[in-house]
Parts: structure tokens; C-alpha cells; sequence
């Protein structure tokens, strides 16, 4: 198997002001990164994240802190297996939530379908719900570095949710049929 190198990043900043901590450790998650204990973590080794990682160095220096970054490999391949299960679970728990949201959608258009609530309105607001499903699956995807174990099933969950709105705007369209 081919080792997988790794950024890491370990830094220390002043705990005031707390505002400033919290939009580093927030970058640093919406990269992608895995926390191995507080001020330590780890990105896959790419040119993006090696850019953007060095951003972040200077922006904790800003910030009157210290940091230390550094490419890293594994010691053996049991090591390695549990990194990369931490990106997984990271991932996993964010595609459970998405799932949790397709299931709120599914649940809006089953709702409005029963009730016979076939407006453009309704169609409209259900068309830029399930945007944001897309979007937001989109944002997973390029976070998901190794494959996480739902990852299939939040791609099959969406599909579900994008027929169910194809279904719904044609019988919206079909109540507003003009030539009935």
C-alpha cells in the first residue's frame, strides 16, 4: 500500500480573545483537518492544503501564538489505519446530519402531497431547500479525503430527494394546467 503523507500542524495561541481561538479551530475543521488532541492536527499532504496551512502559520503568529508545520507519515500501516479512520468518522458524522435533513425534506414534500398543497410557492421553497442539500453534500464530498462508510448512501439519499421534487413539481404543474 502507498504511504500517505500528512501535514501537521501544531500550534498554541493566547486563550483570549476566545472569538479569535474559535475562528482558527473552525478554518481548520472546514479544511478538513482532524484534531489529534487540542493544537495538534493533521491534513492530507496536497500543494492546497500546504498553501492554506501556511496562511494559517502566519495568521496564528497575528495572533501573537506559535506553530510548528510539519509533513508527516505514518510509523506503520496500524498508525495509518487510524488516521485515516479518523477522517472517515469525521466525515461520517457530518454525512449523518446531512441524512438527518434529506429526512426532513422528504418529510416536507410527503407533508404538502397529502394536503394537496400543490403551489409554486410550495415549489419554489422546496427547490431552494434541496439546493442547499446539494450544496452542502458538495462541501462533504471535497472533505471526504478516504471514503467514508456513508458516503454512498448520502449520494443515494440526495438522488432520492431530487426524484421526489421532480415528482412533486409535476403535479404541481399538472394542478395549474391551464387547457383542463
Amino acid at each position: 500500500m502507498e504511504t500517505k503523507n500528512w501535514l501537521l500542524l501544531t500550534y498554541k495561541v493566547p486563550a483570549e480573545p476566545a472569538k479569535k481561538r474559535v475562528a482558527l479551530w473552525r478554518r481548520l475543521k472546514g479544511m478538513g483537518a482532524v484534531y489529534l488532541q487540542n493544537g495538534v492536527c493533521l491534513l492530507p499532504r496536497t500543494d492546497d492544503h500546504a498553501r492554506r496551512l501556511k496562511m494559517v502559520e502566519n495568521e496564528i503568529s497575528e495572533m501573537a501564538g506559535e506553530s510548528v508545520l510539519l509533513e508527516t507519515v505514518a510509523l506503520d500501516q496500524a498508525q495509518e489505519n487510524k488516521v485515516i479512520a479518523r477522517f472517515k468518522a469525521d466525515r461520517d458524522e457530518e454525512y449523518v446530519e446531512f441524512l438527518g435533513k434529506c429526512k426532513d425534506f422528504e418529510a416536507e414534500i410527503a407533508k404538502e402531497t397529502e394536503a394537496n398543497h400543490f403551489t409554486y410557492a410550495e415549489l419554489e421553497e422546496n427547490d431552494v431547500d434541496l439546493k442547499k442539500l446539494q450544496s452542502w453534500l458538495e462541501k462533504i464530498r471535497k472533505l471526504d479525503f478516504y471514503g467514508a462508510n456513508l458516503a454512498d448512501e448520502a449520494e443515494q439519499r440526495l438522488k432520492h430527494c431530487e426524484a421526489l421534487l421532480d415528482s412533486y413539481a409535476q403535479r404541481v404543474f399538472d394542478a395549474h394546467d391551464e387547457n383542463q
